[in-house]
């Protein structure tokens, strides 16, 4: 399922705020004299992920439930697998990109979802009479990844899995957390099985596309040994550990600003102190920095201005040149795209014509304006066109209440 959402999130909000997709833009005020002219380069080191968050849950007899947790925004997916115990290599799975979580309109999905898991043949073992006698592992086969609809290819008979096993979901907005309840419901079929443990993922989402779209097989393909170790032996450890290394927070950088000042106090912000209301909300929460810019022109001690207005995906950059002279100091912040209202910043005094790698004074700050939800899995921000719950806490360095990469492992900050 292909969506351009994110994209039309942005443009329709830069369009509104009145600002150019131009690389860079200074305020046409000289207030003093020429002074030398070095760019600053932000660039995205983002490593790429596939999954946002991963994870094991346990199995379930018949009669019996297993329940997990994940964070989910709009457009993003949940896969999982478990296999059909009584069975030679059968697993229970969603088809391909995964159950949706929410509607077109990112209204979460709650309740039973109906047809939210299928039955599969992994191919690689001779399909025996399903049931607790199954030999296992059995008889070996190179086959294929299909869907046992009613009968398998060795002609056992089952019902729909949608009789064996139930999907439920439970979401608290405000952590944009499912709560997902697998209920073995087997017990009075001609299939009771349990069912194993299982391995769950949830696909992250880049420009609107999932990152990956095909999490664990492929219709009429080879099987991966990951998988084949689950359906064949309910072995989790192979293809949690496989998910566990594609699993990650990723990020977009989204507009920038870029201050020329004089003085000892940044313009942009103050850390411990409450958001100033001066527009860094715009930048913090949707990247828009227009708002600040046109506040700070009134500032007697900030000269020059240069706003970016621009989404930078991992492995690209944006970059401003400017004019400055050796007595002032630069101030500069971008948006960290996927979340509620976080923002990188210079922690310390830079000089304006400081040369090299600046990542070191780099912080990654959280604005304080808007309740914080997993970083690219909360429905309520702006990159995912949701509604931010709004917040009133000081200026703080972003924590480690959610696993996010190291500030160098996400932006590299040049100036030459």
């Amino acid at each position: 399922m292909k969506k351009k959402f994110f994209s039309a999130v942005f443009a329709t909000a830069l369009l509104f705020a009145g600002v150019a997709f131009t690389a860079c833009d200074d305020d046409d005020d000289d207030n003093g004299a020429p002074g030398t002219n070095p760019t600053i380069k932000f660039e995205n080191v983002t490593t790429m992920k596939n999954y946002v968050q991963s994870g094991t849950f346990t199995g379930a007899n018949p009669g019996g439930k297993s329940t997990f947790t994940f964070h989910a925004a709009k457009g993003e997916r949940l896969m999982l697998a478990t296999m059909y115990s009584y069975s030679n290599d059968l697993f229970f799975a969603p088809e391909n990109p995964g159950i949706q979580l929410f509607d077109d309109a990112g209204v979460p999905r709650t309740g039973v979802i109906d047809n939210a898991l299928k039955l599969w043949d992994n191919g690689t073992r001779v399909n025996e009479q399903p049931g607790p006698s199954v030999n296992h592992p059995g008889t070996a086969e190179a086959g294929v990844v299909t869907e046992v609809n009613g009968q398998d290819k060795a002609g056992h008979s089952y019902v729909p899995a949608t009789q064996l096993i139930q999907v439920s979901l439970e979401f608290d907005a405000k952590q944009s957390l499912f709560t997902c309840t697998l209920t073995n419901i087997s017990t009075d079929t001609a299939n009771a099985t349990p069912f194993s443990n299982g391995v769950f993922v949830v696909s992250n989402v880049l420009d609107g596309n999932l990152v990956m779209d095909k999490p664990f097989f492929a219709v009429d393909q080879k099987s991966g040994t990951e998988l084949t170790a689950l359906a064949e032996a309910g072995n989790v450890t192979p293809l949690n550990t496989l998910v566990t290394s594609q699993t990650g927070i990723i990020t977009t950088l989204h507009g920038a600003i870029v201050v020329i000042y004089t003085g000892d106090t940044n313009p942009i912000y103050q850390l411990g102190q409450k958001d100033a209301q001066l527009g860094l909300a715009a930048l913090a929460q949707r990247g828009d920095p227009s708002p600040l810019k046109t506040s700070l022109e009134k500032v007697p001690q900030v000269r020059k201005i240069y706003v970016i207005n621009d989404t930078v995906v991992p492995g690209k950059d944006m970059s401003c040149s400017y004019e400055a002279a050796a007595n002032e100091k630069i101030a500069f912040a971008t948006m960290f795209g996927y979340s509620n209202d976080w923002f990188f910043a210079n922690g310390s005094e830079l000089n304006a014509l400081t040369k090299g790698d600046v990542t070191s004074k780099t912080l990654l700050l959280d604005d304080g304006t808007a309740v914080s939800q997993y970083p690219g899995a909360g429905n309520a921000q702006f990159i995912f066109g949701g509604t931010l719950m709004p917040d009133d806490q000081p200026i703080s360095v972003v924590g480690n209440t959610f696993p996010v990469p190291a500030v160098n492992e996400l932006i590299k900050v040049t100036i030459y």
